[in-house]
């Protein structure tokens, strides 16, 4: 990762890379700790939340695709040995929590938990698993911009949170019943446990991740504590002498134990036996509470519709860490999590909103000013170009040679190698024009070259086989600029096509301006000398005056233009936002620099450009004036000379030579934008190319992975095929629910390999009733293989550290253990990491 940083800091900031080596040498550390942490135990914890910490920081340094790719093994599913790869940092940071949920669920089944103590610490670790991952999937995943990875769609990630949720609860019902509390409050909390596995299972059978051993595994738990919760329930009763419920609620335990025996071809034989363990108690006090019922109380049985619904007592909630929903807070240069890395480089939303600031600035300053100011010299001169001035006063008064401004704007021309210049410049555009049509065509190639080719995987394999999306949509972006970019060069060539027209109508009179004095001279016929009466006199001397106007304004205009274009120059905000900036991280050190929060600064600095634009309006005040008077001055200069025709042929010669050399710089204009444009162009398509051929590239080699996937899942196909019929007849047992809609995303790449065992965050949930029969004191010592319900439910192994023969004596005890899906049936308690959670 700190390759990509480094590169990213050199090409992107302002600041060198060597400015930040001991904090590019620590991400890199960081990260392989946290990669690294395999082992369930709790140093692992720091390392993780402390990686996820810093990638939310380095979040708002850096944009999410930095260009590492981050690879990720799915932990659920049939691809766990496919990875994926993005090359987005909210990817990495979707699984690092999800390790982190994992080693959360991996600590709590660690415990002993035949103490008081390891029950409450192991609920804590599956509460704060859950809510690593409801903040997973309701922040991170939402905020991906990408496809998250498929054991991480809404769906599976319910479940998974349901799941833990339920073995937090678990370890509340466990301590409830060593600690001897009374049977209505342990069958509170049952029912709740009861609950979190009923939606666990369903979430589960609407996930096409969740396999269906963990969800048949769930539903026959779910039917487990619905028959304890009924049990205890009957116990209670019997307490309060009500006979009749009593017996009408150990009937329903009995229902639900059998349901639960349905699932035995999914379940270990340590929970087998509890089941049948349960069995046993509940049948024996069914028959006594029957008997005592119809032989001395005579109560009436209530049919299970008229039982009371047991209520719930819920203990167990998704705790997010702090350290994962406020990393700011851990990164204070305080605690264990010490200084958040690249401190001292300027966030990334201040370079984008400087960015922000130039733009506008050249926006504002180009349109309204700039803009207008050429746009009114240029009516000005279209309006002498219309009276044929100066051409007509130049031919009066200087009826032989030719008129010096006429000879200043030659020699200009002369000097910039006038035609060759243009033409030259032309054939240079037409080159670069060239150049990124064939870069782009490339590009267009790529693209057009990587459709077909899937089009033709698509048909060949079908498209549920061949079920990755479409070329456009995949590269909606990439499509999107191929017709950008070809409106672009489609308004270049008619832009080009102007431009050429306009040399073509002047190009015989610019080279006679660059052409030798002696040929412009013989272009320009002398006319005889004419006597000026008065009147003509006055004439002249009012338009020479009005002409001389003209040329201070435009003179005027050209130097308040450069000062303009100066300003802009040297108006440089990053002293302003990086106040502002500072200001936000001391006030509100919990929030993330956004461009969007620098609008007031920006809509203030901008206000030092107002003057120019009131300069603006002045100008068009005094342009209007000016041409009142123009058109006066030579409206009393054609009557005065009215008449006479001896110079007409003069004057339309300096006339089309004046025009001339305003069409020559206006060309000139045109020929230095167009020239810019596709330099501008030529790196707009260079991107365009490269990321064609990135795409491209990627796309074989995914095309490749799924060719391979294919030829695989041919083998697996008759296995497939009966897990999702398995699926299906699973999800006929739940009613529709609404289900939460999963958040949208696009495409990007990171991370190392995931732990099974997490959850996602549940929707509102109405439980059922739960009518069924309770248990009741037997007056007799239960007999071996029997369950005591004094003793709690067991659904493990012995407590670590047990002698071989505590563990029998524990199975035959029946010694409630809590989170029993990690129960091994081969002995012991505790859960090899390499195989995964295993049901049945």
């Amino acid at each position: 990762m700190s390759a990509a940083i480094k590169q990213y800091i050199s090409t992107k900031y302002d600041q060198h890379p060597d400015m930040f080596k001991t904090d590019l040498d620590n991400i890199d550390q960081v990260r392989s700790n946290a990669v690294n942490a395999l082992e369930a135990h709790v140093s692992g914890v720091q390392k993780l939340t402390l990686y996820a910490a810093q990638l939310v920081w380095i979040g708002g340094k850096f944009p999410i695709d930095i260009g590492v790719d981050f690879t990720w093994y799915p932990a659920l599913g049939f691809n766990t040995q496919n990875p994926e790869s993005q090359n987005n940092l909210r990817f990495e940071l979707a699984n690092i929590l999800y390790n982190l949920a994992a080693l959360y669920s991996q600590l709590a089944l660690s415990l002993n938990r035949s103490t008081s103590d390891g029950l409450r610490a192991a609920c804590n670790y599956f509460c704060q698993a859950a809510g690593v991952i409801a903040h997973l999937k309701n922040t991170v995943i939402p905020d991906l911009r990408t496809t998250p990875p498929e054991d991480m769609d809404t769906m599976t990630l319910e479940s998974i949170q349901q799941l833990l949720l339920a073995q937090a609860q678990e370890c509340f019902w466990s301590k409830a019943v060593k600690d001897g509390l009374k049977d209505g409050l342990i069958a509170k909390l049952a029912a709740k446990v009861c609950d979190f596995y009923d939606q666990a299972a369903e979430y589960g059978t609407k996930s096409d991740i969740i396999s269906t051993e963990w969800i048949h595994h769930m539903t026959a738990k779910h039917h487990h504590f619905a028959a304890a919760a009924q049990y205890r329930a009957s116990r209670d009763c019997l307490d309060k002498q009500k006979y009749g419920e009593e017996v009408a609620r150990l009937r329903d335990s009995l229902v639900c134990v059998n349901e639960a025996l349905k699932e035995s071809k999914w379940i270990n034989k340590i929970v087998l036996a509890d089941l049948n363990g349960l069995k046993a108690r509940v049948s024996e006090d069914l028959k006594r509470a029957e008997k005592d019922n119809d032989v001395i109380y005579l109560i009436p049985v209530p049919p299970k519709s008229e039982l009371k619904t047991l209520d719930r007592a819920g203990m167990a909630t998704a705790r997010v860490p702090q350290e994962v929903s406020d990393p700011y807070s851990a990164l204070d240069g305080k605690g264990a999590f010490g200084q958040p890395l690249f401190a001292r480089l300027v966030p990334y939303a201040v370079h984008v909103a400087v960015s922000i600031y130039d733009e506008r600035k050249e926006r504002l300053v180009n349109t309204t000013v700039i803009d207008e100011l050429e746009g009114l010299t240029q009516r000005l001169r279209d309006l002498l170009q219309s009276l044929n001035l100066p051409g007509s006063l130049q031919a009066l008064e200087k009826p032989l040679g030719l008129p010096p401004s006429l000879n200043t704007h030659a020699e200009e021309i002369r000097q910039q190698d006038g035609l060759h210049k243009l033409r030259r410049s032309i054939y240079e555009i037409s080159k670069l024009k060239a150049n990124d049509a064939a870069m782009y065509q490339e590009g267009v190639g790529l693209l057009k070259t990587e459709a077909e080719d899937d089009n033709k995987a698509r048909l060949k394999h079908g498209t549920e086989r061949w079920n990755r999306q479409p070329s456009r949509e995949a590269a909606k972006t990439l499509y999107t600029k191929v017709d950008e970019i070809d409106g672009y060069l489609k308004s270049a060539a008619s832009s080009d096509d102007l431009v050429k027209n306009k040399l073509k109508e002047c190009e015989g009179t610019i080279e006679v301006l660059g052409g030798s004095a002696r040929d412009l001279e013989s272009y320009v016929p002398n006319s005889k000398r004419t006597t000026m009466t008065p009147a003509v006199e006055r004439a002249v001397d009012g338009l020479r005056s009005a002409l001389s106007e003209v040329t201070r304004l435009e003179h005027r205009r050209k130097k308040r233009i450069q000062e303009v274009r100066e300003k802009v120059k040297y108006d440089d905000i990053n002293g302003a936002i990086l106040a502002e900036t500072a200001r936000f991280e001391r006030e509100y050190p919990m929030q993330k620099i956004e461009p969007a929060q620098f609008e007031n600064l920006f809509d203030d600095r901008l206000e030092l450009y107002n003057e120019d634009k009131d300069m603006v309006s002045q100008e068009s005040e005094v342009q209007s004036q000016l041409t009142t008077r123009i058109k006066e001055a030579n409206d009393a200069f054609t009557a005065a000379r009215r008449g006479d025709s001896s110079t007409k042929e003069r004057e339309q010669a300096l006339q089309k030579l004046e025009n001339a050399y305003f069409k020559y710089k206006e060309i000139v204009s045109n020929l230095n934008t167009g020239r810019k444009f596709y330099n501008d162009l030529a790196n707009i398509v260079t991107r365009f190319t490269d990321d064609c051929r990135t795409f491209a590239y990627q796309r074989r080699v995914e095309a490749g992975q799924m060719e391979t996937d294919l030829s695989t899942a041919l083998s697996n196909m008759n296995l497939n095929i009966q897990d999702q019929k398995e699926r299906h007849n699973l999800r006929s047992h739940y009613p529709p629910h609404q289900q939460p809609v999963p958040q949208p995303l696009s495409p990007p790449p990171q991370q190392q390999q995931p732990q099974p065992s997490q959850q996602p965050q549940p929707q509102q949930y109405t439980p059922q009733p739960l009518a069924a029969p309770t248990p009741t004191r037997a007056p007799q010592q239960p007999e071996p293989g029997i369950w005591d319900p004094n003793q709690g439910i067991k659904f493990g192994g012995a407590p670590p550290g047990a002698s071989a023969a505590q563990q029998r004596q524990q199975v035959n005890g029946n010694v409630h253990h809590p989170a029993y899906p990690n129960a091994n049936p081969r002995g012991g308690s505790q859960w090899d990491v390499s195989q995964g959670l295993r049901f049945g």
